[in-house]
């Protein structure tokens, strides 16, 4: 799973999200490294609703204008529970190697 990808699913887990609330909660999740723009986002989110990871949860007018909102689905909670467990184990081999290499702890 891309890193993109990763924090899609990641903001949408708490609370269904709007397409900019997304953008914002992925700019911050990543601490500013991961600035998505609208048109990759959509895409994005095209395809994450193929996959059944993703769906639409409403729509709403605001100012005239239809903004959609998004949830994760429980195919998408598990994908994401499945890639956090698998980046925790890469991170912990990672730091069991530093370690034994240099020493000290992480």
């Amino acid at each position: 799973m891309q890193e993109p990808t990763f924090l899609i699913l990641t903001a949408l887990a708490a609370q269904p999200t709007h397409g900019y609330g997304v953008i914002r909660a992925v700019e911050q999740l990543s601490q500013g490294e991961v600035v998505l723009r609208p048109g990759t986002l959509y895409g994005a989110l095209d395809r994450l609703t193929e996959q059944g990871l993703v769906e639409i949860d409403h729509e709403e007018a605001v100012d005239g204008r239809l903004r959609r909102y998004y949830r994760l689905t429980e195919s998408g909670a598990a994908a994401l529970t499945a890639q956090v467990h698998r980046l925790r184990r890469n991170a912990d081999a990672a730091a069991t190697r530093l370690r034994l290499a240099f020493g000290g702890a992480l």
